[in-house]
């Protein structure tokens, strides 16, 4: 990770949470510094300063580790970047597993397992790299919109549900007061969603990427944004088989011994987000007629595949097709042919 292999390298392990960060830095083996400061852009800012004019550091010299914890991490991430040091947020899970079978926490043993991890991993760190402005900016509106419909469907299970079992004049009354807060919170959402329209709008190589990935049978809006969104514009993500294993649609081997024999499984580690909207894009392109996934999922339904498990190898197929338009800067073709083939 590091050029110069004789310099004195510090880690410093953050544990992040909202009101505070607990902070340790180790050097050679040992925890030299703990300390609790605000979780705030000054204090941290000041806390790096101060510790630099008093360990005689440089920006080079010192690594700073957290957990990935999501907007509460964004004060540690403007602090470390306008400061030039190097910033690694990893998942919670990575180093939680790699300190064997741990008894027993706090906020101050979480920041030495965070520093101890960063020293001795430190070949297989990532500098965080933050996504583009309009990236940031679509997931907070897709994640403001995915609460309003969530929140809107809460209000609309009323209407139906209670129909029958409360006195007619109180459920017309309480439907008036339903229906208004409904009639709201669908106002908010199309009002997000013309910004979300102006904002890909205004970025042409998002603009241009939405419309190759709704080329695709069963890939709608909703689908194509998050995709978007997911692979930061097809940058973080370049690999279709990585993205299936994040997604949760790749199939995992669990045999031990000669007495385990489960099936193949996907596993429960994915972002449910995605694979749910794979899923009904899977379902929707299993509808289209003469789409190839169709005539597959057909296919292996008559040869006594489980459908289960031929929607799940179409999902993964719909993931590596959306790759692929992508990598080519071409639209969707039902008729492709393989020019190498």
């Amino acid at each position: 990770m590091f050029k110069n292999k004789s310099m004195k390298v510090f880690y410093l392990g953050v544990d992040v949470s909202k009101k505070k960060l607990d902070l340790c830095l180790r050097s050679n083996g040992k925890d030299i510094l703990y300390d609790v400061i605000p979780n705030d852009l000054s204090s941290i800012k000041s806390w790096l300063t101060r510790t630099f004019e008093k360990f005689f550091l440089s920006e080079d010299s010192l690594v700073v580790c957290a957990e990935h914890t999501g907007q509460y991490t964004y004060p540690l991430v403007c602090a470390t970047k306008s400061i030039g040091v190097y910033l690694c947020l990893e998942d919670a899970a990575k180093i939680k597993y790699c300190h064997g079978i741990p008894r027993g926490k706090n906020d101050k043993i979480d920041a030495c397992r965070i520093a101890m991890y960063a020293e001795r991993y430190n070949d297989c760190l990532q500098p965080y790299t933050a996504s583009e402005l309009i990236i940031q900016k679509l997931k907070n509106l897709s994640t403001e919109r995915s609460m309003l419909v969530a929140d809107r469907a809460k209000y609309q299970s009323q209407l139906k549900d209670q129909v029958d079992y409360m006195e007619h004049s109180i459920y017309i009354a309480k439907c008036n007061r339903v229906e208004g807060i409904i009639n709201t919170f669908t106002d908010y959402i199309a009002q997000i969603d013309l910004e979300i329209k102006e904002l890909i709008n205004q970025a042409p190589v998002i603009a241009h990427q939405m419309d190759l990935l709704m080329s695709v049978d069963g890939v709608g809006e909703r689908v194509a944004l998050k995709m978007i969104m997911e692979t930061d514009a097809f940058t973080s993500f370049t690999d279709p088989r990585k993205f299936c294993c994040h997604a949760g649609v790749v199939p995992f081997v669990y045999v031990s011994g000669s007495s385990q024999r489960s099936k193949n499984r996907v596993s429960n580690r994915a972002d449910k987000s995605i694979k749910h909207l794979l899923h009904m894009a899977a379902l929707s392109v299993s509808q289209v007629k003469n789409s190839p996934l169709k005539k597959y999922c057909d296919r292996k339904v008559e040869e006594g595949k489980n459908k289960m498990s031929v929607l799940n190898a179409v999902r993964a197929k719909l993931v590596t097709i959306m790759f692929a338009v992508i990598r080519a800067d071409a639209f969707f073709s039902r008729n492709y042919q393989n020019s190498l083939a």
